[in-house]
């Protein structure tokens, strides 16, 4: 048996620096090895030392080859950048043709080019892709926040990769996805194709996620909603006892049209939320890479409450960020994941939001969880009478909702997991050189 799996993870420095990806690929490798123990289970990455840290038995599989073998600019690599938009959407429509129609003469091309000019010695990694994928029985996109209007990248590399392996007669399954909101045009057309041909489809739960997938052709037979796989991980190591801080995360990023003078508006109700409860405000950061620092939020947000907090910058685990939500009493945050952290462990949160996409999210916590969530928008002139507020609800309810929170962390698992089992009791495949197939 052998398992090709795809992730969520940045690139570059980046790939490892967002610790929610990082809970969801631990979650997914470790539910694909207590399924099949003998099986040979590689993951796409960019650091093998990185994926030895999280998932130290799984094989690392260098992702650079899958990236130039589906990537739009295979053939002419550079060069496409110099092509005005529409001759490079042709052209990559092009390259996508070409090579799921003949993909022999497709990897000649491309051969004959990282002949003349690969200084990154990329051809090694495409050969070692396309042998693994050759020899796949399954091909597994874990958890991911993908499939939104911030995301094109991700998506269009997802789906590219996807119909690779269906090409191939690879059965394909996506478990704890995210979906919507998704309104670029480019992405649902390439969805549309693709999508509808994947074999399993599990989402985690954004608001109006099952009905973006369906608009975008998948069988409501392919779709079941689960939860986020990292429930599972903050779920198993929650804290015995309720703590008694408040966590704290913003995500400032261009994705979450959260800025500078937001921080600067925030500041004092948290403070004076803490002076008022004499609690400490402890530090719960996701996200630790150029575009989305939390450390560095967290640390403008505890200015004259707390100056000597790094941030949370040494919190480099999901586990040691889980930990850390396990003190708290509640979690205000901007972060998705910080959320999830938390409410698995029955601790309430306080949802930050100023995005469509991060309104979304919170709000399939909501209908996830049942209880235990508000969302603040901070769009709203009234927003800091409304945080406030939240605040003094969400620490008044904090003992009540605890267990009911556990409760429906508990059963997200058994349904996340019930996704996997199915996968495995479906999945059968010839030997002797035969292609395998999910059997309904």
């Amino acid at each position: 048996m052998h398992i090709l799996v795809d992730t969520a993870l940045n690139n570059g420095l980046a790939e490892y620096s967002n610790l929610g990806d990082v809970a969801m690929l631990q979650v997914a490798y470790q539910r694909l090895r207590e399924l099949w123990p003998s099986a040979s289970i590689e993951v796409l990455t960019e650091s093998s030392t990185n994926l030895a840290l999280f998932c130290p038995e799984a094989k690392p599989l260098p992702r650079s080859g899958r990236d130039l073998w589906v990537g739009e600019n295979a053939i002419l690599g550079g060069f496409e950048r110099l092509l005005p938009p529409g001759a490079s959407l042709a052209s990559a429509g092009f390259s996508r043709s070409f090579r799921l129609r003949y993909p022999a003469a497709f990897r000649l091309l491309t051969h004959l080019r990282l002949a003349i000019r690969d200084r990154r010695n990329v051809r090694p990694s495409v050969n070692s892709f396309l042998v693994s994928l050759k020899h796949a029985d399954l091909f597994v996109v874990c958890g991911a926040g993908g499939f939104t209007d911030s995301t094109r990248e991700w998506n269009i590399s997802t789906l590219n990769t996807v119909e690779e392996a269906i090409q191939r007669n690879v059965p394909v399954v996506m478990f704890g996805q995210g979906m919507g909101p998704l309104n670029d045009l480019r992405v649902q057309c390439r969805a549309r194709k693709v999508l509808p041909k994947v074999r399993l489809l599990s989402l985690r739960g954004a608001r109006g996620g099952q009905a973006v997938a369906e608009r975008l052709g998948v069988n409501p037979s392919q779709l079941v909603t689960t939860g986020d796989e990292a429930v599972e991980l903050a779920y198993n190591a929650r804290a015995r006892e309720s703590g008694h801080a408040v966590g704290i995360n913003l995500r400032v990023a261009s994705y979450s049209n959260v800025h500078q003078r937001v921080i600067e508006r925030l500041r004092p109700n948290l403070h004076n939320f803490a002076r008022a409860h004499k609690v400490p405000m402890l530090p719960i950061p996701i996200a630790f890479h150029a575009w989305a620092n939390d450390h560095l939020t967290i640390q403008q947000l505890l200015k004259g409450f707390d100056d000597h907090s790094d941030g949370g910058i040494n919190l480099d685990t999901p586990l040691k960020v889980i930990e850390q939500a396990g003190r708290c009493r509640f979690v205000v945050t901007g972060a998705y994941h910080a959320a999830v952290f938390a409410l698995s462990q029955g601790i309430p949160i306080v949802g930050l939001s100023a995005s469509e996409d991060y309104t979304a999210k919170f709000g399939g916590l909501q209908d996830q969880f049942g209880l235990g969530c508000e969302i603040v928008q901070l769009d709203k002139p009234d927003v800091c009478e409304q945080l406030a507020s939240a605040m003094e609800r969400t620490w008044k309810s904090a003992d009540q909702v605890r267990l009911p929170l556990q409760e429906s962390a508990r059963r997200q698992i058994e349904l996340s997991r019930g996704v996997h089992e199915r996968v495995k009791k479906n999945l059968s495949f010839r030997r002797n050189g035969a292609s395998a197939a999910v059997v309904r």
